[in-house]
């Protein structure tokens, strides 16, 4: 039982948002200012408001409630699903959604939700303007490749194509030029250590400051590779089944792929990665499974150099606190 006089379990979508008290039952709200503002009128003092991380939608509603001074805790989807599944729940709907969301809140120690400031909302906004337009020059390359492969492509077509994929990586150097003056402006430093990783480029340590607030988010690397989802999942149960072993599919999708990238040289280039990733060979597993163990080590790397202020040293990152 948590410490709240009431828990409000929330499933929120485009219109509305259904809302589930532990003591109040199910209401329903509009998904919109105003319908926020009838929300805080029928909350109890000491309130917990739990609710899932839907992107765009559970966005606004958390950062509202914290700026009103609203205890709130935004818990990973597949957390929840697990959670609903133990129950051997038969309904699904979004009323259902919020009473369990409800029953999460008050069975499961959940942590409470910190408000992100305009700068980092915008760096966030950014990347992901930046991520949408990396799939479509990716699109728009392999349609050119495709009109070459024709052998007869239309003029206006191809001439269509390098206009756009011209365009596009303008915008993209302009985005990327966004970001680092953004983070320059805070977290030159913390840019130029991370940098000093042999295996992290700029745009993993763009990412990393951002996501992690400048690693204040974390007290330690567990808990940053945990958020990250950058531990090997391995089935094995008895002696039939032993499934290939993989990256955990929880947690931020977006950087846990940067780093994966990032291994591929950092095997190369960095001793201690190298080290693990021959230690891992070598006795026989897969270099997915070796890459995995490299992108999680660099991110320890990242994580005890962040927090010592000491650019890297391969003859001391051992030493360095990553725990």
């Amino acid at each position: 039982m948590n410490k709240y006089n009431e828990t409000f379990g929330i499933d929120i979508s485009k219109s509305v948002f259904d809302c589930y008290g532990s003591v109040q039952g199910h209401l329903q709200f509009k998904n919109s200012e105003k319908g926020f503002k009838k929300f805080l009128k029928v909350l109890s003092p000491e309130s917990l408001v739990v609710m899932e991380a839907t992107g765009y939608y559970h966005y606004r509603f958390a950062q509202y409630l914290y700026n009103n001074q609203v205890a709130v805790s935004v818990v990973n989807p597949l957390s929840i699903k697990r959670f609903i599944q133990m129950k051997l729940a038969k309904v699904k709907t979004d009323k259902s959604d919020a009473k369990s969301i409800c029953d999460y809140g008050l069975t499961q120690e959940v942590s409470l939700y910190t408000a992100v400031t305009d700068k980092q909302s915008e760096c966030l906004q950014l990347f992901r303007l930046m991520d949408s337009q990396l799939k479509m020059r990716t699109a728009t390359k392999n349609k050119i490749h495709g009109e070459k492969v024709l052998g007869i492509p239309s003029k206006v077509v191809y001439r269509s194509l390098l206009k756009t994929k011209k365009f596009l990586e303008k915008e993209l150097k302009e985005i990327e030029g966004k970001l680092l003056s953004l983070v320059k402006q805070d977290q030159q430093d913390q840019l130029t250590l991370l940098q000093s990783i042999p295996g992290i480029g700029i745009k993993t340590a763009l990412f990393l400051i951002v996501v992690t607030d400048g690693f204040k988010k974390f007290e330690t690397a567990s808990q940053l590779c945990s958020y990250v989802g950058i531990t090997p999942t391995i089935r094995v149960s008895g002696s039939s089944v032993r499934g290939r072993s993989r990256i955990s599919k929880v947690g931020n999708k977006k950087l846990r792929n940067l780093l994966f990238l990032c291994s591929f040289s950092a095997y190369k280039h960095n001793k201690a990665c190298r080290e693990i990733f021959e230690r891992i060979t070598n006795k026989g597993k897969s270099k997915k499974l070796a890459l995995i163990a490299v992108s999680n080590k660099l991110l320890k790397q990242a994580f005890a150099i962040a927090k010592s202020g000491k650019p890297y040293d391969a003859n001391h990152i051992s030493v360095l606190k990553t725990e």
